[in-house]
Parts: structure tokens; sequence; C-alpha cells
């Protein structure tokens, strides 16, 4: 529930915090693995948030904050919110990393794109709906953009949603979504103008996931892992207070959600320092800590995680809504990872192609293998370098 009156002090704000915390979960020792003991996974991804168990974790840890009021640290009061400052919500972020938690992954869309996402574009009631229920994990969310001919350029999707009197029909084919499996809604663009320019005439609606016609596919990965989704929609009725956005006015929703969720994935996933110690244990327990080759390309890895996070610290320290530069956030967070990446293939050698059944080195294929989706996911990096290349710095545009 949302507090009034003044703001407390953000050392006041972040020993509420640990109290909050401490009575849900234990802290971490350390940066939460010690080498040779329990899960030695290496993942930035979801691969395998699959169960209902995990689900039903994470909606006891979201009822739980929101019961002490750090359910939506800096959203807006009226819808539930708290109204303080992005830097309480970042203090929040960061003492949660410090707790034995449930994994989040599965609310990444619903948090850190849904909902701001809502906030610019949904009517006041859609708002009153949804945020609430989607910051506390009631209600899960994916995202229904891609499709097999319509990936980086998404303006050219085939899906077309058509008017059934109060309502819409919309029908197509929908790839790579994340979570569809275990979602609730989802939120679709299709075509209601096939007469007017791509870009033109796009329409945005929040699909329940449950709905007649739906057919949910898993996709399996290289990594073994199956956390993205084919979503089939055939004559799928949607009613109109469904719509986000005016009609025809579809893409600016979807460019709002794509820029928060590269904000996400390059303050959330990419400058993770947890996964930045398990680098450093790595050099130390399979390399030569007294090689200078090695030592320099950690403190390398160590330096740019910094840089990174203090980038993207700084696009953000405004509060205000994310613009094009957070495309560099997210390209910065996959470039770091490749870095690991190349990193821990070269400290392992054949032990990161073939399982010596060692704790902690083959684990780190898993990274490896899932990089490519990550650097696909959110805008493929060659877009977003264009991106940065046309909004940030001016240059002229590429010729189409």
């Amino acid at each position: 529930m949302a507090e009034q009156g003044a703001p407390p002090r953000i050392e006041e704000f972040r020993a509420q915090v640990v109290d909050v915390l401490s009575a849900f979960a234990r802290r971490r020792t350390g940066h939460g693995a010690q080498w040779g003991v329990g899960d030695d996974r290496v993942s930035v991804v979801a691969e395998r948030y699959e169960g209902a168990a995990e689900l039903a974790a994470l909606r006891r840890y979201r009822a739980h904050l929101v019961a002490h009021g750090l359910g939506w640290v800096d959203g807006p009061t009226e819808f539930g919110g708290r109204g303080l400052q992005t830097g309480y919500a970042a203090a929040l972020r960061e003492i949660e990393s410090e707790f034995d938690l449930p994994d989040d992954a599965g609310l990444r869309f619903s948090v850190s794109t849904l909902t701001p996402t809502l906030l610019a574009h949904g009517t006041v009631e859609q708002q009153r709906t949804w945020l609430a229920r989607l910051r506390s994990a009631e209600v899960i969310a994916c995202q229904l953009y891609s499709e097999p001919g319509a990936g980086s350029d998404l303006a050219g999707l085939a899906t077309r949603a058509v008017r059934d009197g109060d309502g819409w029909r919309i029908t197509g084919q929908k790839v790579w979504s994340s979570g569809a499996h275990y979602s609730d809604v989802g939120l679709c663009i299709a075509r209601t103008s096939p007469d007017k320019p791509k870009h033109a005439g796009l329409t945005t609606f929040l699909i329940d996931l449950d709905s007649p016609g739906i057919e949910i596919r898993p996709i399996r990965q290289l990594t073994g892992g199956a956390s993205f989704d084919e979503v089939f929609l055939t004559d799928v009725l949607v009613p109109d207070e469904r719509r986000i956005g005016g009609v025809d006015e579809g893409w600016s929703v979807v460019v709002t959600s794509l820029l928060n969720e590269r904000s996400a994935i390059g303050t959330e996933v990419g400058v993770d320092e947890a996964l930045v110690e398990r680098l450093i244990d790595l050099a130390r327990h399979v390399g030569d800590p007294g090689d200078e080759r090695t030592r320099d390309a950690v403190a390398q890895v160590v330096v740019r995680a910094w840089a990174a996070r203090l980038t993207t610290a700084r696009f953000l320290e405004d509060g205000g809504a994310p613009g094009p530069e957070l495309a560099l956030s997210k390209l910065l967070a996959t470039d770091l990872l490749r870095t690991m990446s190349d990193v821990a293939a070269d400290l392992l050698g054949a032990a990161h192609v073939a399982d010596p059944g060692e704790w902690g080195t083959y684990a780190w294929s898993e990274l490896t293998l899932g990089l490519p989706g990550l650097r696909v996911g959110g805008g493929t990096d060659e877009i977003l370098k264009n991106t940065v290349g046309e909004r940030v710095l001016h240059l002229p545009k590429e010729a189409r």
C-alpha cells in the first residue's frame, strides 16, 4: 500500500528494505556463489523458468513487497505506487541482489516494459485496471511483436486486426515471445489499415492468452531451455477496451515499450556484479593468477562493467522517459557479456565445450549459447547501432 507524507531519508528507506527482505528471505554471503557449492549455472536468460512453483514463489514475494509499501517504489500514488524518486527504486534493486529471492525474470516485461508503456499510452481506466496487478504479479504479461517475416523490420508485420462490432478479430503468428507459456496477457501489435504506410497502420492490443483461437508452442533453444514461444492467433476476438493507444497509432506504443525494454536489459541483465565475480572466481581456480594476460582480461571486464552501470545510471538519473540513448545501454550489456564469454572460453579451453565434471567450468557454455538470443532480443545490435548513429549522434540516415 502507498505511504503518504514526506519521503523518508534514503538511509531510513534502505533500513526499511533490509527489514522487509530479511522477513522473507536469507541474506546471501559474499556474491551469492561459493566455489564448488550449489548450482553452478552461468546464464543471463531464464532458460528454465517454467514451473508453477517458481511462479508461486515470485507471486508470494511480490505480495510481501506490496504489503510493506515496496511494490512500486517510484510509481504514482494514484495507481498504488509510493511516489518516491527513482533513486529509491535503485536502492531497492541493489539491496535485493544481497538476498536469496525468487527469480523475477518472469516479471521483467510486466514491470519494466508494460507498466511504463501503459502509463504513457493507456487510458485512466486501463491504468487503474492493470498497473497494480502487473506490479504485484497477480497478472503476468509478455509481448507479441516479432513474426517469422518481421523481426528487425517489425513494422512489416502481417498479423491483421479487423473490426467486428465493438471488438476486433486478430489473426496471425508471433514468434520469440518470452514467457508466453506462463503469461496471462500479451501486448500484441497488428495491422489495422493495410492501405496506409506500414508504420502508420498498426494498433496495439492487450490480449488474454487463454482466449479461444490462441495456441502457444515453446521453442527449444541451443541451451536446452525453452523460454521463448511461438504464438498462433486464429480469429481471436478482442474487446475494443483492450486497445492500447489510438487506432493506427500502435507504432508509438511499440517504440515506448522497446525503449523501456532496452533500458531493462542494460540495467538488470548485462552488468550483474555477481556474474563478474563468477568470472574472477573462474580465473582464480582454473587460470594462472600470475599470468599478465589473464589479469588484464579480467580487469578489463571489471572496469567495463562499472562503466556500463554508471553510463546507464546517467541516462536514467533525471527520472524521465527513456530516450534513444538507452540503445547504448543494451549494446554495452551485450558487448560486455560477449567479452566475458570469450575470457571464460580462453580460461577453460576444451572444458568450455566438453564437460569435465568440475564445478563451475562447463557451466559457462550456457552463457555462450544464450548470447545470440540476447543480442537479438530488444532489437538486434545492428539495428541499435543505427539508432545510436541516427537519433543520438545525428549522423546521416542509412539509405533505405
